[in-house]
Parts: structure tokens; sequence; C-alpha cells
């Protein structure tokens, strides 16, 4: 889907042709070649042969697999997995079964029963260096990848570098999601399409379009019509996203709980005090004071928000990735509607900013989270083995674009898959948007440019709604911060307690800022929230986050 990508290799494997002879579904019997892999050096080399099965390689489908997976996500509980086409597919058809564990709400008292009680899940997936992950790591409880990346390669080989995802121990314990060289990423603005020809196709570029347009939005629908749906406030979400239209270069990262500061001359310095952050605040409030934005933005479920999102009640909807509730609705409003559905805009700025300058998301080339594995696993080698099929080649195709033979049949040269003349767009689509809960280990490096094969020769209205934006707005508008990434300080350290209790009172601080009732009251409120932070240790917190900032400056420099 993306940009020019680096070299490929062949990887001539007997192991691979065996994989892929196996994965065949109503094919013929002759085995599909394996794609060439990427080499992160530019160059091409071959993967050494594979002795086949004799060396004890798990193989997909070959004997059952079956393990449990923990989602450690407030809010947000993986699906079923026979629910799911992939799941469907792998359960029927390869031997594996994964048993969901949902916490429904309470993931952090689940977590914490389950360590209690050392009855954990063997694979939990949450953010990269999560302080609980850091903790299960210090009793022993994860499993090192090391002794599998050579035997399983897909990971070493689209991931390249692994050395800024290693424990202190200079291991590898996490599985990275959605890890690219090269800009991803979905945060944005999405519009509703019949709203904004109803009201005139108004310009919509600065934050005073903005907000004019949603003054516009309330007079003309009422509380009929969301005028701003900001997904889930109390995650920044779109609020961030707005953040960033008041600062060239401002970082959505700046708001996350990895970092909460806002970097300046070598050194983390603190955000409420920032000056972009205030004038962002100010502006936000006063969405949310003249009821512009969800009055329950900081309560709402997922469910909640899917269901104004499906169903057309909001006139605008930002957040970290609004492309996955926008696609997964743009079929079903343009089903009976063609004027109906959603569009993209390029990223809102104040006026006077260069709008290019503008970043309303992140991204970093180890992804957002990961999966780990723990030691309560049975057989910790083959839940790696299968993560490692599941995001290379073969498993990202099947994620994408369903099973081999209806869709897509085989690789080309390039190593990116053969699209069939029975290729179903809305097929894909439903099947992308029913699969992306259970993608645990997404490679961009490979799904990206396989994915626009098919959609670049499409006139611009035919190609895959979420792929056009993001080949035309959403990628290039993303910041790398690899630089800021294994912030969070060990939870028992002193830093780490002084990170829970900064983050329980900054979400308070926050919130209170976006419910002020006069710019005074913002900057009242603000005031008070860094003092009350510096009370907590704040400033220890900025001094041992800048020191790891810099030695991960060093690391990318090659020092």
């Amino acid at each position: 889907m993306r940009k020019t990508r680096k070299s490929l290799l062949l990887m001539v494997s007997l192991l691979l042709v065996l994989v892929t002879a196996l994965a065949g579904c109503g094919k013929s019997a002759d085995p599909t070649p394996p794609p060439p892999a990427a080499n992160n050096d530019g160059e091409k080399k071959t993967d050494p042969p594979a002795e086949g099965n004799g060396d004890g390689k798990w193989v997909l489908g070959e004997k059952p697999l079956e393990f449990s997976a923990y989602a450690h996500y407030e809010n947000s509980d993986f699906p079923k997995w026979e629910s799911t086409p992939i799941g469907k597919y792998l359960s029927e058809e390869k031997q594996v079964k994964i048993n969901m564990i949902a916490a429904a709400g309470a993931h952090t008292q689940k977590l914490s029963a389950m360590m209690a009680s050392d009855d954990l899940p063997d694979m939990i997936w949450t953010d990269r260096n999560h302080p609980d992950m850091e903790r299960l790591r210090k009793e022993g409880k994860l499993v090192a990848y090391d002794d599998y990346l050579d035997k399983y390669p897909n990971l070493k080989t689209w991931m390249g570098d692994l050395n800024m995802l290693r424990s202190d121990d200079g291991k590898l314990y996490m599985f990275p999601n959605w890890y690219s060289s090269n800009p991803y990423g979905n945060a944005g603005y999405v519009v509703n399409k019949k709203i904004y020809k109803e009201l005139g196709e108004p310009p919509l570029e600065t934050t005073d379009d903005l907000y004019n347009y949603l003054v516009k939005v309330k007079e003309k629908y009422g509380s009929e019509i969301v005028p701003f749906e900001p997904h889930r406030a109390q995650e920044r979400q779109g609020l961030g996203v707005l953040y960033t239209a008041f600062g060239e270069g401002a970082s959505y990262t700046n708001l996350n709980a990895s970092l909460l500061a806002v970097p300046k001359d070598g050194k983390l310095t603190p955000l409420l005090t920032d000056p972009v952050f205030r004038e962002a605040q100010k502006y936000i409030a006063k969405l949310y004071r003249e009821k512009l934005i969800s009055q329950d933005a900081f309560s709402q479920t997922e469910d909640q928000i899917l269901e104004k999102v499906m169903t057309g009640r909001v006139a605008v909807f930002a957040g970290a990735s609004p492309t996955t509730m926008a696609g997964e609705a743009q079929p079903e409003l343009t089903k009976n509607d063609p004027d109906s559905g959603y569009f993209m805009i390029w990223p809102i700025h104040k006026p006077g900013l260069d709008k290019n300058k503008i970043y309303p998301g992140t991204y970093t080339s180890f992804g957002w989270n990961a999966a780990y594995i723990t030691t309560a696993a049975e057989d910790p080698e083959a839940i790696f083995a299968f993560l490692d099929w599941y995001t290379g080649p073969e498993g990202m195709n099947v994620q994408y674009f369903g099973p081999e033979g209806k869709n897509w049949d085989g690789f080309d040269e390039e190593g990116k898959p053969n699209f069939t003349e029975t290729y179903d767009p809305a097929e894909v689509a439903e099947i992308q948007s029913k699969n992306e809960p259970v993608m645990f280990v997404g490679n961009t490096s490979y799904i990206d440019p396989a994915k626009y094969k098919y959609m670049e020769k499409l006139p611009f209205e035919e190609q895959d709604w979420r792929t056009r934006y993001q080949q035309t707005i959403t990628w290039p508008t993303q910041l790398n911060v690899t630089e800021f990434a294994n912030l969070n300080p060990a939870p028992d350290s002193d830093e780490g307690i002084i990170k829970t209790s900064v983050d329980e009172l900054f979400l308070e601080i926050y919130a209170k800022s976006v419910m002020a009732k006069s710019d005074e009251e913002v900057d009242k409120v603000l005031d008070q929230g860094h003092k009350d932070l510096m009370d907590l240790g704040y400033d220890q917190l900025l001094e041992w986050r800048t020191a790891k900032w810099q030695e991960n400056v060093a690391k990318l420099n090659g020092n």
C-alpha cells in the first residue's frame, strides 16, 4: 500500500513450501512458491535452506494449537476467535484455536488477579513496555524470544533492528504490532459527506473554519447530530488530534501517558505550562461548553461511538484511528444513498501555521503495541511460531484478503499477492474490518504495498475507502516518534510509583480543563494542576525520561 519498499529476498525454504501447500484452499495440488522477504540492508540474499520439519519446527496445520489470549486495554476485549473470518478459517482448517479472556471493563483488576493467583493467560497483548509486563518480566513470568528468531525468521526479516525492543537484560520479550520503517497510521479527521453538502461545503482548513462549521451543524441539526465526536477523550484521541492543530510539529504523543511532556532544547519539559497545549485546551473547552463536542466524551463506550458513526449521527469524527469505524460505516451508509458516507480532510491547523507541518498522529518503527508470551504457555515456541507465521506474507494476506484462492492466489516476483479476477472489494473490506480486532502482530512493511497493488489500478472513487485516504492524507501527515519509545519506568521504582500517581492526576486535570467555563478557568485549572503534579515528583519523572530519551537518540544515531 505505501511508497517504495526496500528490495526483497527470495526465501527458498522447504518448510515454507509445506506451509503454503497446507494453507491452500480450493487450489491445485501444486504448492505456491513462497514470496521473497524484505532485507533491510537493501541487498538481496537467500536464506539457508530449511530442513523441513525434521528439526522440530512448528508448521501451521500440522497439529492442533490451542492457547489463551488476553487484551490488556480498558473497555476493549478480544472478540471470540471463531467470530472473526481469520479465526473461523484457522480454527476449522488449520487446527488453531485461541481462547479469548475477557475483563468486561475491569482490566486493571483482572490482570492483577491473574498475577496474584499465578493464573496467567498464555499470551498478553498490550502496550509496548507496559509496566505490568515489566513486572512480569522481573518475576520471570515472560518468555524470551531470542532462541526462536532464526528458526522462525519473519519478525527478524521484516522488522530488522530489534535492539530498541530489548529489555535491560538484553533479551527480547515483545512481538511488535504494526512495525514499519515508513510512515503509517490513521489519525485525523473524518467528515460526514451528506451533512457537509447540506451545509454548502464550506472551507474546513483552519481551527476557525472548524469552529464555524460545528456551530452551523448544531444550529441546523440540534441534538440529532453530534458536531464533533472525539472518540474516547480519556485516551485523548480526537482531543489530542485537535491539540496538534495549534503547533507546527506538535506531537500527539506529547499527551500520551508514556510521555506527558514537550521536548524542548534536549529536555522534556512540563506539558501543562506549554503555551501550545494551553491554547489548544482553551479552544477545546470552548467547543465543549458550547456543546459542540460529545458531552459524554469521557465516559462513552466503544459501542456507543460505533453506533453514532454507523448511523451517520456525527458531523466530524476525529481520533487516533477514525478510519476503522468510518471505514466500516462507509459501505452501510452508501448502500442506499450514494451521497452519504464519510471523507477525510487535510489536518486542521491554526490560522498562520504551515498546514504541511501539522501532524495529527504519530508512529514508531516498532508499531503501537506488542504480544507477550507468558511462562504459563504449555508450548511457547508454537505460539511464537504461529505469531511469526501470522506476521509473515501468507498470514497477513489471509487476514486481509481471506484464504488463498478466492481473492488472491500465490505471489508475484516481489512477494506481493496475485489478485484474482474474482477479487471482491466489498468482501475484502468486510474481512479486514472483522479481522482488525485480532490483528495482534501486524506487518505494515509487507501489507501496505500488498494492499495498494490492487488499489493503484482503480479510479480514486473506486479504491478501498481506508486505502485511498491512507495514501493521500493519513500517512503523509503522521510524525515519527521512535525516539520517544520505551520511556516507562519500572513500576516498583521511584519513578514508576511517581508515574502511576501522575497518570491518575493528569487525567483528572485534563478533564477539568476541557470542562472549564472560561479561558481564565482553563489557566487556573492548569496552573493548579502543574503545581499538584510537581508535588507528586513529576519533575523527577521528567528527568528520568529525558535521560532515557537521550539514550534512545544515541542508539538511533548508532552511538
